[in-house]
């Protein structure tokens, strides 16, 4: 038995937020917030509440202690990106990507992980 949860459509780099979810996958849920909590990169805490909303979750289907759970899986996929455009040397016009991001995080039993 497992829960998840998910946050979509967050306005951070998808590169920036795989660095903090490869971090702690696979860790305890304690030790993973704890390191969360430490970090000084901004995809921490959002990558901190969706670790939380998981645990919440996995509580409320009550499958296992909370001292128990595992990170078994976390991934972040590339959401929709926004276009803009920012005036660039000679007139011309320079494109910006302003990119989006899902995260999603499962935890599960430590046994079962």
């Amino acid at each position: 038995m497992q829960a998840r949860a998910t946050s979509k459509y967050l306005r951070l780099g998808p590169r920036k937020a795989r660095l903090v979810a490869d971090s702690i996958r696979g860790a305890a849920v304690g030790d993973a917030l704890n390191s969360l909590k430490f970090m000084p990169q901004a995809a921490a805490r959002v990558v901190e509440k969706v670790v939380k909303s998981a645990v919440a979750n996995a509580e409320d289907l009550e499958i296992g202690d909370v001292d128990e759970l595992v990170v078994s899986g976390i991934w972040v996929d590339q959401g929709p990106t926004l276009k803009r455009i920012r005036p660039g040397a000679q007139g011309r016009a320079n494109r910006i990507l302003k990119r989006s991001s899902h995260i999603t995080v499962v935890v599960s039993p430590r046994d079962q992980s």
